[in-house]
């Protein structure tokens, strides 16, 4: 019982680390991505010295660099961000104002425990998944959890006694609405190829070829489930095109209300969503963890070539392969979120109500009639 607990805890720690990371760096490369886009320099600035004993001047230059670069940006935030004061209004509920950005970021994080990040690992005679909970319904699990983040946001508007930060948190509540159904009726057509709802299996289903020498990821077998997925999963991040719960140009938003690091935690909430809807957006439709013609024993490729590898080299390219692939879809939608205007209010619920859920529903439709055919 004990080993099982040490090396859940040490999963969960490699997974907690590596999204934490992730969704830090996005600071930086968020900024120095729109500056490279609008041909500016962008964060250049933040740095500081250490005195002789922490290493003197070597140490000074690599920080200036560093600096230079906007990689300490980062730091400088959350420093920023704890030298805050910690406001309350008056007019609002304490208890419920400081427990609203803890939900929101409780639940985005909880939703990566049934997330596989790596093909297992065999240790000591133990095969070690890597993956916090290896659920029956993984999907399900991840849908749930994501869903009940958005609780955070509703409440922080409707608890700040403030009208403006009300009007975010209602905004959110029905671009909820309007998103998950599209979202989640576009996965179904995903389950029903696949015949499944464990995330680990789904992963596994796409590991073969199609006619041979194509990867079998869902992106190819359910395109259009791909594309209405990631329009959906974009909009539940609340980020531009459809940031209309913070619409800062216009009502501030449902944090209105929150400073220090209160708000951090709001912000940090957007950056693991961006990670979340990047690693679902590669577990169910990029192969997960899977490399093209990469099996437990080595490269296959369909021309006959055979590369073998170890066990534990096999690991090393699965993790590999799920960190870049995670990372090319938060480039992705970085780029989307630096190129495209906001939504007006109508469009955005135009958006949903009548050309992602219909399409969606005909999707599944074409998708039954596929399946029962091929059967």
């Amino acid at each position: 019982m004990w080993i099982e607990l040490a090396i859940k805890l040490g999963v969960s720690a490699l997974v907690l680390f590596g999204v934490l990371n992730l969704a830090g760096m996005q600071t930086w490369l968020e900024r120095k991505q729109s500056a490279l886009m609008q041909d500016r320099i962008g964060a250049n600035r933040a740095y500081f010295t250490v005195p002789w004993w922490l290493g003197g001047a070597p140490v000074n230059w690599v920080l200036r660099k560093l600096g230079g670069l906007g990689i300490l940006n980062a730091l400088a935030d959350v420093l920023k961000l704890m030298s805050k004061e910690d406001f309350t209004p008056a007019r609002g509920d304490a208890f419920l104002h400081t427990l609203a950005p803890f939900l929101a970021a409780f639940f985005a994080l909880l939703a990566f425990a049934a997330i596989p990040i790596g093909p297992p690992v065999v240790l000591f005679g133990r095969e070690i998944p890597l993956q916090v909970a290896n659920v029956n319904a993984g999907l399900l699990v991840i849908l749930a959890l994501a869903s009940i983040g958005i609780y955070g946001v509703i409440l922080a508007g409707m608890v700040s006694g403030n009208n403006l930060a009300t009007l975010g948190g209602l905004r959110a509540a029905s671009q909820m609405l309007a998103y998950e159904i599209a979202l989640g009726v576009s996965l179904i057509g995903a389950v029903i190829c696949y015949g499944t709802l464990d995330v680990q299996a789904i992963v596994l289903e796409q590991g073969g070829l199609l006619w041979g020498w194509l990867p079998a990821w869902g992106v190819l077998v359910q395109p259009l489930g791909c594309l209405i997925f990631m329009t959906a999963a974009l909009a539940e991040t609340k980020r531009i095109p459809f940031d209309l719960p913070e619409g800062e140009p216009e009502i501030i938003g449902y944090f209105t209300e929150y400073s220090g690091m209160k708000f951090g935690l709001f912000f940090l909430t957007d950056f693991v969503e961006v990670v979340l809807v990047a690693a679902l957006t590669t577990t169910l439709f990029f192969g997960g963890w899977q490399m093209p013609y990469l099996a437990p024993d080595g490269f296959r490729f369909p021309w006959g070539t055979f590369l073998p590898v170890s066990r534990l080299a096999y690991v090393g390219w699965g993790l590999l392969a799920f960190t870049l692939k995670v990372s090319g879809f938060i480039w992705f939608f970085m780029l989307v979120r630096w190129t495209l205007p906001r939504f007006r209010y109508d469009q955005l619920m135009h958006l949903g109500w009548k050309i992602l859920f219909p399409l969606s529903l005909a999707n599944l439709a074409v998708t039954g009639v596929f399946v029962v055919a091929k059967g």
